[in-house]
């Protein structure tokens, strides 16, 4: 087995029946990207994240967000060591690889502004001195998508930097039946093999940035921007960022299933997670009782699908 499939192995042993979820966890490691976890408690969100950083032997750390959290809890701060008097950099939680963000839109905008730098461009500034972020840096942060008392939106800026989001969702009748009988002998954290290191982990990213995309599936990739900004229901349609996130999540797809190539499918099955928290509807979309689902489906049908490419001869 490749270690994408140990990888797989090793997940799907502590999140039972939800491979399709798995399989979008793996899709954004290998794109080096930040995933938002919108669900219910208990749904086994920072179980699945610390089962990520266990099996690349990697660093997790765990941030509960709250209202009165501060920038500074965050990232760091500077103190002045009295028995050498000198100033010293005291790291806040940020410095680490699997960074697990829970609830955070409980915390006010000013606080979750702290992680805005730190995920575009892996470094975090302490009293105007910039610090750099060891890679692999992957935040997975949750929501809970039912409370909102006490919440702070996440704005657009915020959410425009998060590669996927996408719910874990309850666990079929059979699965739960099984997590009850080994939840009964054993946490599944403890189960957890190192599959792999944190250099593995680095080079499969950088081999899922090689995998060829075709021109015209450059062109598809770009229209299906462009329709979502022109589109009748949307108000703010996807980024130029958004455009590389759904171009690197579709390469991911095809290095998961063992292709150098990227296929319309490719792009189609990434297009939803990828761009659902960043289209804004209009307000009239609202009204009549437009979902973001909906102009999902209608600019994939929209858009015509390249065709008639022999992917295999174009790869160099």
């Amino acid at each position: 087995m490749n270690k994408i499939d140990l990888l797989r192995a090793n997940l799907n042993n502590v999140i039972l029946g939800k491979r399709e979820v798995i399989d979008k966890v793996i899709a954004g490691l290998l794109a080096s990207g930040h995933i938002l976890l919108e669900d219910v408690p208990g749904t086994g969100k920072t179980t699945l994240a610390k089962a990520v950083a266990s099996s690349f032997d990697m660093d997790f750390k765990r941030i509960q967000f709250t209202p009165d959290i501060l920038p500074s809890d965050i990232t760091g701060i500077t103190v002045y060591d009295l028995e050498n008097k000198v100033f010293k950099v005291r790291f806040g939680p940020i410095f680490t690889n699997i960074l697990l963000a829970d609830e955070i839109n409980r915390a006010t905008p000013k606080a979750q502004s702290a992680l805005l730098e730190a995920m575009a461009e892996y470094s975090v500034t302490i009293d105007g001195t910039k610090h750099n972020i060891e890679r692999p840096f992957i935040v997975f942060a949750t929501e809970n998508p039912i409370e909102y008392e006490g919440t702070f939106p996440l704005p657009e800026a915020q959410l425009d930097r998060f590669l996927m989001r996408f719910a874990i969702g309850y666990p079929d009748k059979e699965f739960e039946k099984q997590m009850l009988g080994a939840e009964k002998i054993r946490d599944p954290l403890e189960e957890v093999k190192v599959v792999a290191t944190k250099e593995d982990l680095l080079k499969l990213q950088d081999e899922t940035k090689h995998v060829y995309v075709h021109p015209s599936l450059l062109d598809y990739l770009v229209e299906l921007a462009n329709t979502s900004r022109l589109h009748r229901d949307i108000y703010l349609g996807l980024s130029p960022r958004a455009t590389i996130h759904l171009m690197k999540v579709a390469q991911a797809y095809a290095k998961i299933d063992g292709r150098n190539f990227v296929i319309p499918d490719d792009i189609k099955s990434a297009f939803p997670d990828v761009v659902n928290h960043r289209l804004i509807l209009r307000a009239d979309a609202k009204l009549r009782g437009t979902k973001v689902s909906d102009v999902i489906e209608d600019i994939l049908k929209s858009v015509k699908v390249p065709t008639n490419i022999n992917f295999e001869n174009e790869v160099s």
